[in-house]
């Protein structure tokens, strides 16, 4: 009934959006007055438009069902109509001279949406259901192997086999079944393409991914060379855990299946893209037999704590910077553990759902070290959106989005074994730091490549470089150039190897991750400074500091409303992004690496 009484207001919304009479061209030249009671309007409809759409969002991604698709692409259409309709005529104003937080809001309406939709209705109403149906496609998406007797495996099984599993062949066939989900998404995407591009042009864009970087104060090419810079400061220290990590793999697998100076096979390094190498910590930790390796998962599991115990944890985190508990809400709506009886959108998700205060997470959590840090990250999101939610609406987002990626982050940084013995988790601190850092690194400095490459394939893509005929071709070569990985079998154009990843299908941007690796060792940095921080940057966290979450509070306050430098210089002090900081913070990792790595073939 609940999911019936929605869906009638959506439409209802929809259409009375789309059948209200245009307002009439004013026969003056356009004014700074008029774009303000214009702009005025546009965002009291977008706050119900958003409203709704996030409600339909939640429903579909957490109960997936044909009615729920519907329920989404009429929301999505709704909004993309709106947005679409607006931008078009937000263009009037552009050589009028206005005050600059009128050019923001004008400019940000334009490039709001990840996928702007054409002004054709029957293109608007296709572009909907394409891409509800790929996100929906996804979250569906399972494999049968034919030894489990007709057993099925979700990717959060799958994940996990990936994690933990040392059989090459097991490992090889779950990677291969999960890749088999994504080849009926290429037509789709094909199309996706074209009808966005479309879009994006409509509002004065040359393609969507142009759309994308103006979303970074800087033109499109400049945005795209800083990326570059950035990546060209951390490539070294890349290269040498990839050097140190293909040399332990041969131990385990055999040279005849991980070969010197050639890509490491994907399915190998414990995750099913190959983006981060948690999964390996038993095989890549410096001294696995130590004290020091510290097994939060048996920790956590030997203290009974459940999924919502982890994340009390994340809460009493920010609650000790001196920021309010969760609402009530939170609690009563989050969908912390994967239901029994439906099928959803596992991927770990924060929500704001009406810009005020309903905040949620989605997370099919499991009680381990990986989810106990990204329970951390995912509040981040929520904090921050409570943060900004006094701001006008055009401006309820993060300076850019990879701040909004790097908050959750930076206090994830702290999850340290110093945070660890102060709330009782385990009894004293590891005399050695370099496993804790080994550990840190296979999440961070092995994601940097692919945090790059992900939306270096869909630029192209959106560009019209990368053509159709060379999807699959144009994604393997990025991967073996940046990351140094390859798929251990075949794979030719009747694959489509980049849905088998989240963000294509789902639409969302990539390079915040990247920029969020960068700015969340930049934000430690600071932040560990000016809190007087002691010793390596690696033991640093901020958790019980007043001082530091007051910092942390005043830049989310600024939400969207500032360019990007300058919400950086409010933390930091700095306006230029630099990935100096995640050198220091992993320096003495990189020493022992290279140590380790001596006389080796690194490269490939």
């Amino acid at each position: 009934m609940k999911t019936r009484v929605i869906l009638v207001a959506v439409l209802a919304t929809t259409f009375a959006l789309i059948a209200a009479p245009r307002a009439r061209a004013t026969e003056h030249p356009p004014t700074a007055t008029e774009a303000e009671a214009w702009l005025q309007t546009v965002e009291a409809e977008l706050m119900d438009l958003w409203d709704w759409q996030q409600h339909a969002d939640w429903v579909r991604n957490t109960f997936i069902t044909d009615d729920t698709e519907l329920l989404g692409a009429r929301a999505n259409e709704a909004v993309m109509e709106y947005v679409g309709r607006r931008a078009a005529e937000a263009t009037k104003w552009d050589s009028v001279n206005l005050p600059e937080v009128l050019r923001r809001k004008l400019t940000l309406l334009k490039s709001s949406l990840d996928m702007p939709a054409p002004r054709d209705p029957a293109k608007r109403a296709e572009l909907a259901r394409i891409s509800t149906a790929m996100d929906s496609l996804y979250g569906k998406g399972k494999y049968c192997p034919p030894r489990l007797n007709g057993e099925c495996l979700d990717l959060v099984k799958m994940e996990e086999i990936l994690a933990k599993s040392r059989n090459y062949d097991e490992l090889l066939d779950v990677w291969q079944g999960w890749h088999k989900v994504s080849p009926p998404m290429r037509q789709p995407f094909m199309r996706f393409v074209e009808l966005g591009n479309e879009g994006a042009r409509e509002v004065g864009f040359a393609n969507l991914g142009d759309l994308w970087t103006s979303r970074y104060d800087m033109p499109s090419k400049d945005f795209q060379a800083e990326t570059d810079r950035l990546w060209r400061q951390v490539e070294p220290l890349y290269k040498d855990l990839h050097c140190y990590a293909r040399a332990k793999l041969q131990q385990a697998y055999g040279r005849d299946k991980v070969r010197d100076g050639q890509p490491i096979p994907a399915h190998l390094l414990g995750n099913m893209w190959a983006q981060e190498w948690d999964g390996l910590y038993d095989i890549l930790a410096p001294d696995p037999g130590s004290a020091s390796a510290i097994d939060l998962e048996k920790i956590l599991k030997s203290r009974g704590t459940d999924e919502r115990q982890m994340v009390k944890y994340a809460e009493a985190f920010f609650v000790s910077l001196g920021l309010t508990a969760l609402p009530k809400t939170f609690w009563e709506r989050s969908m912390f553990t994967k239901p029994r009886d439906r099928e959803v959108v596992c991927h770990a998700s924060a929500w704001d759902v009406d810009n005020k205060e309903d905040l949620r997470i989605k997370m099919c959590i499991q009680v381990n070290d990986e989810d106990f840090t990204t329970i951390h990250h995912e509040l981040g999101h929520n904090y921050y959106q409570w943060a900004y939610r006094h701001l006008s609406p055009l401006f309820l987002n993060s300076a850019n989005d990879g701040f909004h990626e790097a908050l959750g982050d930076l206090i994830a940084l702290s999850v340290t074994p110093a945070y660890l013995k102060k709330i009782g988790l385990i009894d004293k601190e590891p005399a050695s730091n370099l496993n804790p850092l080994m550990k840190r690194a296979l999440g961070k400095i092995a994601f940097l490549p692919f945090g790059l490459m992900v939306d270096k394939w869909r630029w192209g893509v959106f560009d019209g470089s990368i053509p159709p005929a060379k999807y699959n071709q144009a994604w393997w070569d990025l991967r073996r150039k940046y990351q140094g990985v390859d798929s251990a079998v075949a794979r030719s154009e009747a694959d489509f190897d980049p849905g088998a990843k989240y963000h294509i299908p789902a639409n969302v941007p990539y390079t915040r991750y990247f920029l969020a690796d960068i700015l969340q060792f930049q934000f430690q940095r600071a932040l560990c400074r000016q809190i007087g921080h002691k010793g390596p940057l690696s033991t640093c966290s901020i958790y019980g500091n007043k001082k530091a979450g007051a910092r942390i509070e005043q830049m989310m306050e600024m939400g969207l409303s500032k360019p990007w430098p300058e919400a950086l210089k409010a933390l930091t002090g700095e306006t230029e992004m630099d990935a100096g900081a995640i050198l220091e913070y992993f320096a003495p990792l990189h020493q022992w690496l290279k140590k380790q790595n001596a006389g080796r073939q690194c490269g490939w």
